[in-house]
């Protein structure tokens, strides 16, 4: 599996850009660790006594029913009354709410580690292995990078000033519009990409040791799912006050 949300092939994966992870290494570090621990579902429950019905009904718990204090709960009964009547319902608000602190900390924690074990930022990270990937041998324009990675141009562009300076990446004009700036890999930049997959590769199967191969693919799924509709939310023109967040307003 790469960052990029696909499942790999066995000469890499489909979009090889952000971190490649051939099928045959994806497939054996599942087989071995496929019978490691809990459920996340499971270790989920164990951590704190919160309302995770929809998330067992993939694991044959079709109940939807949670017991919490001596008293039954029908969550998804909840949420369809509070979907046609317009109402909140606490554990679902609950439930999103440590769903997307966890995103938080884990892009944290990713950062925390690649810096230590690899050397480098995620989105040097995510950089490097973008431009490694064939179709991007003669580069890729900037605007585009930026785009792929859902990057800021302004936050994009200290990146690359950063690996510009270590001479791994490079800026040339374009061929056809002389403005264009495409950004492609030196060849010290692609050969240190290269010595730097095998400890990549390591850093997979460490940081998911604890998954199934079947949990992974799921994992990528709702992943994917979880950033369409993420990349629709729309809470209207007022959105942006005093200026928080204006690098990203409309």
């Amino acid at each position: 599996m790469c960052m990029c949300g696909r499942v790999g092939s066995s000469d890499g994966c489909y979009d090889r850009g952000l971190m490649p992870y051939g099928r045959e290494r994806y497939m054996s570090s599942a087989i071995t660790n496929k019978s490691h621990g809990q459920s996340p579902a499971d270790r989920l429950s164990a951590e704190t006594p919160v309302d995770i019905a929809p998330m067992e009904r993939g694991r044959g718990q079709s109940s939807g029913m949670e017991s919490s204090g001596g008293n039954s709960i029908n969550i998804e009964s909840d949420f369809r009354d509070a979907t046609s009547s317009n109402r909140r319902v606490s554990s679902y608000d609950h439930l999103n709410n440590r769903i997307f602190f966890r995103l938080f900390q884990l892009g944290n924690e990713l950062q925390r580690q690649a810096v230590q074990q690899l050397g480098i930022t995620t989105v040097q990270w995510a950089v490097l292995g973008a431009l490694s990937q064939e179709k991007y041998t003669s580069g890729i324009p900037l605007s585009q990078l930026g785009d792929y990675l859902v990057v800021s141009r302004q936050n994009l562009d200290g990146v690359l000033k950063r690996l510009e300076r270590d001479g791994l990446v490079q800026r040339v004009q374009g061929e056809g519009d002389k403005r264009a700036r495409i950004v492609q890999l030196t060849p010290h930049g692609r050969s240190m990409w290269s010595e730097t997959l095998e400890r990549i590769y390591q850093f997979y199967d460490q940081a998911a040791v604890r998954f199934s191969f079947d949990e992974r693919v799921a994992l990528v799924h709702y992943l994917n799912e979880l950033r369409k509709d993420l990349a629709n939310v729309d809470l209207g023109r007022e959105k942006v006050k005093n200026g928080v967040a204006s690098e990203y307003a409309p």
